[in-house]
């Protein structure tokens, strides 16, 4: 009988008989290795994804990261990168070149489309952005020139969850390769290539590392895909640090704990706040009004702490004056931390597929490992801070 994900995840990526018993996988700081021939030293060269070779193509304390990590997916191989930007970069320049298309989702992560419209556009690659729920409908996007499908689950700011096995059965009838950003479930209550996925990528800045003091990011494919992205994440430069690949692999031992607590806390505030006469809309994939919350009860086993509220449109001096009051709720621009966060944003600004359909101001939580109370106690304080400026 298979074991559980929580003692998975402790156990894997370390092997202390390995290492003079030593629980955790020791930080290997090194850019130079050395061979005690010729010989091995060209085997080496041969195979540089394969082993120890050079500091950029990782060394013990990153290989045990993405055993971990490729563990935690269901995929075959994990690759480690400097943050979560770069692992979006380096996969899809390991899948594109000038002439191809590429479909990515309306609601994607505001960096990765500004790298479609920027670098990818230089280099020759064109985007086209779709709407996130349209499903085994993408077929009619498809070019004979598009090579990747990229989605989020569920989608940064607005969550709409899509309908990945429609996509990915659209996509592989085209011979078309499927990324998925899977950093909101953080890979524990989403298992990517069950669903179709063929290369999951995740920011491992938010729920793996937990602490928000470190960057980076990883990419999980299969063997076959594997020594292609490999060798152009190392040719990029996009290595990530040997102590961060420490501190990520001590948050992946907590990561089912903390993430439970994360829902549990996110579920009570988003039912709270759908009780608020200032709510217009609550967006949680747990929650029946969120766009795909269907998709999201068949495909996942869970929610994280990350959902967003719709309050009606707001003058910025009485926005002003619930966010900058708040004790326990932060702004900052990551999530996935010990720490709630909230932070105003206008999807409508950066849709470009189909319009984004609310009214109001939106507004996106992070619902951190504080009391549920004394959040809920400081959201009541914003929202009479909000109501005396109106």
């Amino acid at each position: 009988m298979g074991k559980k994900k929580d003692t998975r995840l402790n156990h894997t990526g370390r092997d202390p008989h390995a290492n003079f018993g030593i629980v955790n996988p020791p930080i290997y700081h090194a850019s130079t290795i050395l061979y005690p021939t010729l010989e091995e030293m060209e085997k080496a060269a041969g195979h540089p994804h394969t082993g120890v070779y050079y500091g950029r193509w990782g060394t013990p304390t990153s290989f045990a990261l993405e055993e971990a990590m490729a563990e935690l997916e269901g995929g075959d191989k994990g690759i480690a990168t400097c943050s979560g930007l770069a692992a979006i970069a380096g996969a899809l320049l390991s899948c594109l070149q000038a002439g191809d298309h590429l479909l990515m989702v309306d609601n994607v992560y505001a960096p990765s489309r500004r790298l479609c419209d920027g670098l990818l556009k230089r280099f020759g690659v064109e985007t086209t952005y779709y709407d996130p729920m349209i499903g085994g409908g993408i077929k009619d996007l498809i070019q004979p020139n598009t090579k990747v499908v990229f989605t989020e689950s569920p989608g940064s700011l607005t969550f709409e969850v899509p309908d990945i096995p429609a996509l990915a059965d659209a996509a592989h009838s085209a011979d078309c390769l499927v990324m998925l950003d899977n950093t909101w479930s953080a890979g524990y209550f989403f298992q990517p290539f069950e669903h179709g996925v063929d290369i999951s990528i995740q920011a491992i800045t938010k729920y793996v590392s937990g602490h928000s003091d470190i960057m980076m990011g990883s990419i999980v494919t299969p063997e076959k895909l594997y020594e292609r992205i490999k060798k152009q994440v190392a040719g990029l430069g996009y290595s990530a640090a040997p102590d961060d690949c420490y501190l990520a692999l001590r948050g992946l031992r907590t990561l089912g704990p903390r993430l439970r607590q994360h829902q549990e806390t996110g579920l009570k505030l988003a039912r709270w706040l759908q009780q608020r006469a200032e709510v217009k809309t609550v967006l949680h994939p747990a929650q029946p009004d969120c766009p795909g919350h269907d998709i999201w009860k068949r495909d996942f086993t869970g929610a994280s702490g990350l959902f967003s509220m719709i309050i009606d449109e707001t003058p910025k001096e009485a926005l002003a004056a619930m966010l900058d009051g708040f004790e326990l709720f932060g702004m900052g621009y990551s999530w996935g931390g010990y720490e709630s966060l909230m932070i105003p944003s206008d999807p409508a600004q950066i849709r470009t597929a189909t319009p984004w359909p609310g009214t109001g101001t939106l507004l996106r939580l992070h619902a951190g490992l504080e009391d549920a109370d004394d959040l809920i106690a400081d959201l009541e304080a914003g929202f009479e801070r909000l109501n005396a400026m109106r």
